[in-house]
């Protein structure tokens, strides 16, 4: 059985084309769309990997991802981080979010499956 990747993203199109790239590739991928609940999203799904936009309504993914390694069920958890800004202040405060990776947005189909792929370690 494949991966399980948890993708937490707003965009319509970027869902869809992770999704595509990744369950090609054998990864089950389960996705969420809104920053409000999304660690409760993720505590409950378990994912091998989890993809988070920074941007998302309701809570950013710094904000998500900071009390997610807070919890001591996801402080291990693979974390690419997706942004559409991609300056050296918003590397630096994934950085400090606990990001594992960090990917602007807009990414090819290849630099997507070699990130998961060395995450995730497959």
């Amino acid at each position: 059985m494949g991966k399980r990747v948890l993708l937490i993203e707003d965009e319509p199109n970027i869902i869809e084309a992770i999704s595509f790239i990744l369950s090609r590739d054998g990864w089950s991928v389960s996705t969420h769309s809104n920053g409000h609940d999304a660690v409760d999203v993720v505590k409950e799904s378990t994912p091998d990997l989890l993809i988070l936009d920074v941007m998302l309504p309701g809570k950013s993914g710094f904000d998500i991802l900071k009390e997610l390694r807070e919890t001591t069920s996801a402080e291990t958890l693979p974390v690419l981080m997706l942004t559409a800004r991609g300056q050296k202040a918003d590397r630096e405060m994934a950085e400090r979010a606990g990001a594992s990776r960090f990917m602007t947005k807009p990414f090819s189909n290849s630099e997507v499956l070699d990130a998961v792929r060395e995450l995730v370690g497959s």
